[in-house]
Formats: C-alpha cells, structure tokens, sequence
C-alpha cells in the first residue's frame, strides 16, 4: 500500500473511531461524574483523528511527528478513560472491547509511525 493511500484510510479509520467514541460518551450518566468523563473521552478521541489529519497535512517533519506524538498520547488517554468506564461500571467491557482494541492499535500504529 503506498504512502497516501495509508494515510487517507487511516484519516477514515481515526474519524470513525470519533464517531463510536462520541455514541459511547453519549451512553454516560448524566451526573456531574459523567459530564466529566464524557468531556475527557470525547476529547481525547475525537482528537486522534484531528490530529492526525493535521499531520497529513503538516509543514515539516518535526510538525508531523509532533502532531503524531499527540495522536499517541490522545489514544493512551482515550483507553485510560474506556478503563475507567468499565472499572466504575458505567458501560460493561463487552460493550467497549471492539473500541478499546482499535484504541489499541492505533496507539500502537502512532507509537510506530513516530518512532521512525
């Protein structure tokens, strides 16, 4: 797979990982625990994809891979909030596991992508 064809589907993989981030965040209780947590998460999330958009569209390589270590922090956050949900019961682990693994792989696609 070339170069532009990577990021272009990876651009579609982090917008669709907003959207299911932003119906789990929509499911929290609405106490102020909840606001808070929804707040996090869907910033956190919605924030993988946006960033990662920038970088594709970055003006040098240090703006690129900046912008690529904040993708990889935003989904280390979003899984410790997923964590987080799941600890204090809100939303089982069957109903976040697809998303915690894509989480995952993501980081771990940043984590390398930064890393080079």
């Amino acid at each position: 797979m070339n170069r532009k064809k990577f990021a272009k589907d990876l651009e579609k993989r982090t917008r669709q990982f907003a959207v299911r981030i932003i119906k789990i965040s929509a499911k929290l209780p609405n106490t102020p625990e909840g606001r808070v947590v929804r707040n996090q998460i869907t910033k956190a999330g919605t924030s993988v994809g946006a960033n990662y958009r920038e970088a594709n569209r970055a003006r040098s390589k240090a703006d690129f891979r900046n912008k690529i270590k904040i993708c990889e922090s935003e989904s280390s956050e979003t899984q410790f909030w997923l964590e987080v949900i799941t600890e204090i019961k809100w939303l089982k682990w069957e109903e976040i596991k697809a998303d915690y693994d894509e989480c995952s792989e993501l980081l771990a696609l940043f984590t390398s992508i930064g890393s080079k």
